[in-house]
């Protein structure tokens, strides 16, 4: 994605993604190219970090940022808490240096908060060491519920629920008529493909769930997915087609899905918006 005309006078505004991958992590040769770790997305807006979840993504970053040899102070927005979403987060290494400074945000879910969200699955037989016992960085955990907005420096954070087993909260990031929305994670036919479309109405960059095909999904080609809580990449290009996104790109790849077949998708999705993107590790996209 190219940098608007007139950009050097915004605040500078850009995506990178850490992980991609949906489930399960998947490494190794036949994934090199898109990369096998689960999500994590970076957003800088002016001089803020924000961070979109801790899969295994996580781990790359954080040695990324402590590779900077400053403090490291950040927002963290959780969509949800199942594993591939978390799985990094007692190996983001930033979080065990006492200097830096990170802010949680998460929705309630089941009665617990997102600190007790988040120290319960640090807890035995699980995990060895517990959360209270080995992070060190100053932090703070803010619970958000949908529809909620929040001010970060300039960018601008709103919040959608998302139609996902247990609940999931979809993030929009506005700075200065920009705009990027984070939708991972995200079953069509729920009966909100209009209140989405008001969400991401208009948006630079739509990241968005598309972990099946059609015939997948419906069961065709091995057993439904129904219920599973995401989305075709079908439904990806409806969603960008009735929001009136920008760009369109492709997040929460399958982890059986190898480079050669992500290509394959790919090519398939821009006969319909050819300017989709599928998210790749390490890339970059500036505003």
């Amino acid at each position: 994605m190219r940098e608007n005309k007139g950009s050097a006078a915004k605040t500078h505004f850009h995506v990178r993604f850490w992980g991609v991958r949906g489930s399960i992590p998947s490494p190794g040769p036949q994934t090199r190219v898109y990369g096998g770790n689960t999500p994590c997305v970076e957003m800088v807006v002016g001089e803020e970090l924000l961070i979109f979840d801790l899969g295994t993504g996580a781990r790359p970053l954080g040695d990324a940022l402590l590779a900077q040899g400053k403090p490291v102070q950040a927002s963290i927005f959780l969509s949800h808490y199942h594993y591939d979403h978390l799985q990094g987060l007692p190996f983001f290494t930033p979080i065990f240096v006492p200097q830096n400074t990170f802010t949680f945000y998460g929705s309630p879910r089941n009665g617990q908060s997102v600190k007790q969200i988040l120290a319960g699955q640090m807890t035995q037989p699980y995990f060895p060491v517990t959360a209270d016992g080995v992070f060190r960085a100053q932090l703070d955990y803010h619970d958000i519920h949908a529809g909620e907005e929040l001010k970060v420096g300039a960018a601008q954070v709103r919040t959608l629920e998302l139609n996902h087993p247990g609940g999931n909260l979809g993030y929009r990031v506005e700075c200065e008529g920009r705009s990027v929305v984070y939708a991972t994670d995200i079953e069509h036919g729920g009966g909100d493909e209009e209140r989405f479309a008001a969400f991401a109405k208009g948006a630079d960059l739509l990241i968005y769930d598309s972990m099946y095909t059609e015939d997948e999904y419906c069961g065709r080609h091995g057993p439904p997915r129904t219920g599973w809580g995401h989305s075709t990449w079908q439904a990806a290009v409806e969603a960008a087609n009735r929001c009136e996104a920008k760009t369109l790109v492709l997040f929460h790849h399958d982890p059986a899905r190898d480079d050669a077949w992500m290509n394959r998708l790919l090519r398939q999705v821009r006969k319909h918006r050819p300017e989709a993107i599928a998210a790749k590790e390490d890339m970059v996209l500036r505003l």
